[in-house]
């Protein structure tokens, strides 16, 4: 969810692009296997991965109806990458073991790869931090600070207390 999220793209460009980058093969691997598994057919990848990004672009839309600019939110670059998957379980005659691991790392070189490009095309992300804060909590959320010690001696916290040791 954090993959698009500039405010937080700009304080951890790195880790948030190998997170990505992990989260997002996984994803299309895990997923796009679970339908090749059940259906047998060649191309499920490339499917799973169209529907994925058409989930994104409407997620896109809807942050850009809330007045956030276009390219706030970026859509994963997933299809070629899936392409791939699906050509390295055809090449494989149907042989599942090959497809998840030649197919696999074919997606985790290429679709880190794909996104570093998209990435690229987007706007400062410093700028973009400044110029789109996000919203501050309503006061119902605000955090309030604890009361240490407090409780020590209350019943409730003593039986809760054993209630959770003693249900382990």
């Amino acid at each position: 969810r954090n993959a698009g999220d500039y405010i937080f793209y700009t304080d951890w460009a790195w880790t948030s692009f190998v997170v990505f980058s992990i989260s997002q093969s996984t994803m299309l691997v895990v997923g796009a296997i679970y339908y090749m598994l059940f259906t047998g057919v060649p191309g499920t990848a490339t499917y799973y991965a169209t529907i994925m990004t058409i989930y994104t672009w409407v997620a896109k839309g809807a942050w850009f109806a809330l007045g956030y600019p276009y390219d706030f939110i970026t859509v994963p670059v997933w299809i070629p990458s899936a392409m791939l998957l699906d050509l390295s379980y055809w090449a494989t005659r149907r042989n599942k073991h090959a497809a998840i691991l030649i197919g696999g790392t074919l997606v985790g070189l290429s679709l880190p790869l794909f996104n570093m490009i998209n990435l690229l095309t987007i706007r400062d992300p410093l700028e973009m931090a400044f110029k789109y804060p996000r919203p501050t909590l309503p006061p119902y959320m605000t955090p309030i600070e604890p009361q240490v010690g407090k409780f020590y001696n209350s019943p409730v916290a003593l039986g809760a207390g054993a209630g959770a040791v003693l249900s382990v």
